[in-house]
């Protein structure tokens, strides 16, 4: 068998913040109520994504990373992360508040779950006109000021609060507290792993388990970054039919691509996988003579040995990531 751009089966999660825009705005097929996250390409353990077209239809990840290897995620991808996907693609919709959280680095993941840690990026797609997140805090801190913050319930007195619009992005490194907030849209890009230290949770009881959700404030105190920063929000170019620089980081890169009429890239010198996401529009893949549509909110995945593709859009918006 031969590899092909593959498009994966979504794997839909309940959040009692979830609720139905992937559904009705992204055309996501699913009944369930309060569906929050749309993992698009996972090889999170119980969580593998299956591949829903062509004649690898069936397959998971895994399966096709232990089957082609260095053909599929690249040679250098392959023995850097010893045969493991590096990437947690998602979809996200916050009809309420996320709770606030934060992520621990490699070496502290390492060391506690034996996991990556969790960096991550968003990309806003959609907001209400109120929308906005928490990203780092709005002074330099301390442990001793947010332990007593936590403790006298006035944590959200020292986060900071960002209004956020389409088209944004944010970088989130390990240790920057942060969370979603009601009315937001967004494409989510991270490191392969479910490692979330829970901090604040606003007392919400879960439908599901009749009980308030597990806090991890012990742990999150020995990640946490308290620095505040000048700006949170990443800037970027959006010159036409070219790769944008993004969000380049140690554990990811992803660019900016808005295609009117058609582009061509090769990918002949890039040792690595390739994904799209489609965030605003449609838009036609061409490779190897073969055709593939990807609608709004659709997510392929382009094997590290494809060499060249065609987009061709009249407007398109796509996120390209790869490693």
């Amino acid at each position: 068998m031969e590899l092909y751009p593959i498009k994966f089966q979504p794997i839909y999660k309940y959040r009692l913040w979830g609720g139905d825009k992937l559904k009705n705005n992204l055309k996501k097929d699913y009944k369930d109520n309060n569906i929050g996250e749309s993992w698009e390409i996972s090889d999170i353990d119980g969580d593998e994504t299956k591949v829903i077209n062509g004649s690898l239809k069936g397959y998971t990840l895994k399966e096709l990373i232990y089957e082609f290897k260095g053909d599929f995620i690249g040679h250098s991808v392959f023995k850097k992360f010893n045969g493991q996907f590096p990437l947690l693609i998602k979809f996200i919709d916050a009809k309420i508040p996320l709770s606030i959280q934060v992520h621990p680095n490699n070496e502290f993941a390492k060391k506690h779950h034996n996991s990556f840690g969790k960096n991550e990026m968003w990309f806003i797609m959609e907001t209400d006109l109120s929308a906005e997140i928490i990203i780092g805090f709005n002074k330099d801190s301390s442990v001793e000021e947010y332990k007593k913050a936590i403790k006298k319930h006035t944590l959200l007195e020292l986060v900071h609060f960002e209004k956020i619009n389409k088209g944004e992005a944010f970088y989130i490194p390990a240790g920057r507290i942060h969370a979603i907030g009601a009315g937001a849209v967004l494409a989510e890009i991270q490191q392969t792993s479910d490692i979330t230290y829970r901090i604040h949770d606003y007392d919400r009881i879960d439908k599901l388990t009749g009980k308030k959700r597990e806090l991890h404030n012990d742990l999150a105190v020995n990640v946490l970054d308290f620095k505040c920063y000048d700006n949170y929000k990443t800037d970027y170019a959006t010159t036409k039919n070219i790769s944008n620089e993004l969000i380049h980081s140690p554990h990811f890169k992803t660019n900016y691509i808005l295609v009117e009429g058609e582009v061509t890239k090769d990918y002949s010198q890039l040792d690595s996988f390739v994904i799209y996401m489609c965030v605003n529009n449609d838009i036609k893949v061409l490779v190897n003579s073969e055709l593939y549509t990807l609608n709004y909110g659709e997510t392929i995945l382009l094997p590290a040995n494809t060499l060249v593709v065609k987009l061709i859009s009249k407007n398109c918006e796509l996120l390209e990531i790869f490693m």
